[in-house]
């Protein structure tokens, strides 16, 4: 069965071939769904030494070569049986036009290249695969460079302990969404929960140790116990069942990349304040992880 019926793939203008569009390809073939490939290109800043009419000119030409290179991707898609349409768009507002495109369209998937941002660069501008992590409406799924065109190995990374992604149904959002894709390609389901109890150590003022103690394995039991009732909910192998000590952001990318998993599956919340600022788990994995990530909102 079908798990998609149509996919929105972002490619760089200047990336002629890359690892989402292999994937995308992929997708599109196993599912039979729709693809619907789109270059955005922003003004060019380097020649305001130029006049208007050979701005122009530059312009056109490039975008005539954009259009004519995504048609003959596209030709030869539509030989292999995919249903491939392109679009060049020229805009200086990327995001408002890629978010305004998924209004329309509604894809099950949004697929596009992770573009790594350097540190120093996060520090000022926010990134926009950072930016689509938090506004998209749909499910973004974000490649990394390694890995195969079908993934073979999905990891839904769920958090029972916060009332949040309960009340949200965010958690079974996850798990809904790494299912689908582990259906479509045919791939291994995983679920991973990582648990961090140092906290209760740190707000120890001395003295308490024992207590502390036996207060983190509590929190550790109940923990476990609400993470495999919830993988007994999607009837997950005990096998498949991940209970990981540490910092989720560091021992997501460690597992995944002891493992040879393909894609970890997160959600992401409505950041406010300083979570806003200096970005979520989720995107801080998204330069991390040794994969592709596949991320919903709830």
């Amino acid at each position: 069965m079908s798990q998609y019926q149509q996919l929105l793939l972002i490619v760089d203008p200047e990336q002629h071939d890359s690892a989402a569009l292999q994937r995308a390809t992929a997708l599109a073939q196993a599912s039979g769904a729709a693809l619907h490939i789109c270059a955005f290109v922003e003004p060019f800043s380097n020649s305001p030494w130029l006049d208007q009419e050979t701005q122009d000119q530059v312009r056109d030409s490039y975008l005539q070569e954009q259009r004519k290179r995504l048609d003959e991707q596209a030709a030869t898609l539509r030989s292999q049986g995919i249903g491939a349409t392109t679009e060049v768009v020229w805009t200086d507002a990327v995001l408002e036009e890629i978010l305004q495109h998924v209004a329309e369209m509604q894809p099950d998937l949004l697929i596009k290249d992770v573009r790594h941002e350097s540190v120093f660069k996060r520090a000022f501008f926010t990134p926009l695969d950072w930016h689509l992590l938090r506004e998209c409406p749909v499910p973004v799924h974000l490649v990394g460079a390694a890995g195969q065109a079908l993934p073979r190995k999905i990891m839904a990374a769920v958090d029972p302990s916060r009332a949040e992604t309960s009340i949200s149904g965010l958690n079974e959002r996850i798990i809904q969404a790494a299912n689908a894709l582990a259906l479509q390609c045919d791939a291994e389901l995983h679920l991973v929960h990582t648990y961090d109890v140092s906290s209760v150590y740190l707000s120890d003022a001395g003295g308490g140790g024992l207590v502390l103690a036996d207060l983190a394995e509590q929190l550790r039991h109940s923990l476990e116990k609400s993470f495999f009732a919830l993988a007994e909910q999607y009837s997950v192998p005990a096998e498949r069942r991940h209970f990981i000590r540490g910092t989720p952001t560091r021992a997501l990318a460690d597992y995944a990349a002891r493992n040879g998993v393909d894609v970890i599956v997160l959600g992401t919340l409505h950041h406010t304040g300083l979570d806003k600022l200096v970005g979520s788990t989720t995107e801080h994995l998204l330069y991390r992880a040794p994969c592709s990530i596949l991320v919903v909102k709830a």
